[in-house]
């Protein structure tokens, strides 16, 4: 979970994306975002295809399984 958070807050730093802004993407409090981020909590598996989808990387990026940020098709 720790890695997760970590490449989500990177990733929403580069996208020049808040906190807030990331929850309504997913339709959840920003406190739950948060706790995402801070490795507390998983996101349900359809949101993590969601967020790989609009950052444009594989859910194995996401996910710590590669650091290859490239989506192989």
């Amino acid at each position: 979970m720790e890695i997760l958070g970590a490449r989500l807050k990177i990733l929403r730093n580069e996208a020049g994306k808040t906190q807030q802004g990331m929850a309504d993407f997913l339709g959840c409090q920003v406190r739950h975002y948060q706790l995402i981020e801070a490795g507390g909590s998983n996101l349900p598996i359809p949101k993590l295809m969601k967020v790989a989808d609009y950052f444009g990387v594989s859910v194995d990026y996401l996910l710590g399984r590669t650091e290859n940020r490239e989506i192989n098709r």
